[in-house]
């Protein structure tokens, strides 16, 4: 009873402060994570493990949780990846997202190999890959939100795209190196579009249908579950299948926003116990797991910038800098899915949890959080992409 009331708190506090953050101006993600960060360890301290006498592992032991935990991954990280893989290669984007996924990822490389105490080999790879991440949801939100130029946004989220399909596809094909007999089923699964194709289905909604409901079944069984759906949408990609959302809109961000996002990040951040997490990282470990992937991150973006033309004329480099620094959704979706896997420690995830947080609040701190900023008039059809929905 009381893990459960837990919970119902947990999603209620989430609730109230979307609600408060959306009267201030702030981005949904934004609150959450403000509450995530410092809400919850709090909580945790002070009256869960005091009064309650539960730990981080008692609240998420009960199966209906975890089959909620499931559902709602695989909500998350399947329209993630649909925005991923639905890409139009554009030569400027390619200019901005290669230095801009390059250097952060060497740099994480770099801290994990000489900062950490020794790990495997994938999990230095990971620590590169969480450098690098751009959450695509969270930058066309922002993007919007401040009515950036059309053609500008589209630069930006198509860069943004691209460096997040480099992060889930080389961590999907590391995963399959390891265990190649695991990489069968998850190849198999990938190709039943073909399958409804032969069958001679063409309904979109049939497909995305299936796509969730083999991405639940890939992450309960603890198969390859990027491998699969990565597969999956460019064997639809391939076929020239039309993709659809399962349910409306509204009613996906409403899930996201007061159910999927709040339980990812309750379920990952209540099994840290803060003290020993914290004690296991010294003064410059802590110092570098934050600054550096955000100095990192803003350095090749400005590499990427400096290397494609302008995205409209006056565009300021360094506000796109910024903007390209957003964390948020995609990085919280691949820190859960790495400590599950038990590829970070707690204090790792809790000091990328942070760098996070600040490197998704940086836009609004340098002020390009309020809407009606002026920017040069673009003649550009409005930019539409699926990321809005989230």
């Amino acid at each position: 009873m009381l893990i459960l009331l837990f919970w119902l708190m947990a999603l209620l506090a989430f609730a109230g402060a979307t609600w408060l953050g959306k009267r201030l101006g702030l981005i949904p993600i934004v609150s959450q994570l403000l509450l995530a960060t410092f809400g919850l360890p709090l909580l945790m301290l002070l009256w869960v493990e005091p009064h309650w006498q539960l730990s981080g592992a008692q609240l998420i032991e009960p199966v209906w949780l975890k089959t909620l935990y499931g559902l709602a991954f695989a909500l998350v990280l399947g329209h993630i990846l649909s925005d991923v893989v639905d890409v139009a290669l554009d030569r400027q984007s390619l200019k901005v997202a290669l230095p801009s996924f390059v250097v952060p990822f060497i740099c994480g490389v770099a801290c994990a190999v000489w900062l950490l105490p020794e790990q495997r080999w994938i999990s230095d790879l990971a620590v590169g890959l969480v450098f690098a991440i751009t959450a695509i949801p969270v930058l066309y939100l922002y993007l919007n939100h401040i009515n950036y130029p059309p053609a500008a946004t589209r630069r930006l989220v198509q860069a943004a795209i691209l460096i997040d399909l480099a992060c889930w596809s080389l961590f999907a094909l590391a995963q399959g190196s390891l265990h190649l007999s695991s990489l069968l089923l998850p190849l198999l699964m990938a190709c039943t579009p073909l399958l409804l194709r032969l069958l001679g289905i063409r309904q979109p909604l049939v497909y995305s249908l299936g796509f969730f409901a083999l991405l639940v079944l890939a992450e309960h069984y603890k198969l390859n579950a990027l491998i699969f759906g990565i597969g999956y949408l460019m064997c639809m990609s391939r076929l020239k299948q039309a993709w659809v959302l399962p349910i409306k809109p509204a009613v996906l961000a409403l899930l996201q926003n007061y159910l999927a996002v709040p339980l990812l990040l309750t379920f990952g951040l209540v099994q840290i116990n803060v003290h020993s997490a914290m004690g296991e990282l010294d003064g410059l470990q802590l110092t570098a797991l934050i600054g550096v992937p955000i100095v990192a991150k803003l350095l090749g973006n400005w590499l990427g910038l400096r290397w494609a033309p302008p995205s409209y004329p006056g565009a300021s480099r360094w506000r796109e800098c910024v903007l390209l620094n957003i964390r948020g959704l995609s990085e919280i979706v691949f820190l859960n899915m790495l400590l599950q896997q038990q590829l970070i420690s707690q204090a790792l995830y809790l000091a990328l949890m942070l760098m996070s947080l600040l490197a998704t609040l940086m836009p609004a701190l340098a002020g390009l959080g309020r809407k009606n900023l002026s920017f040069a008039t673009a003649t550009d059809k409005p930019v539409r992409n699926r990321c809005a929905n989230h």
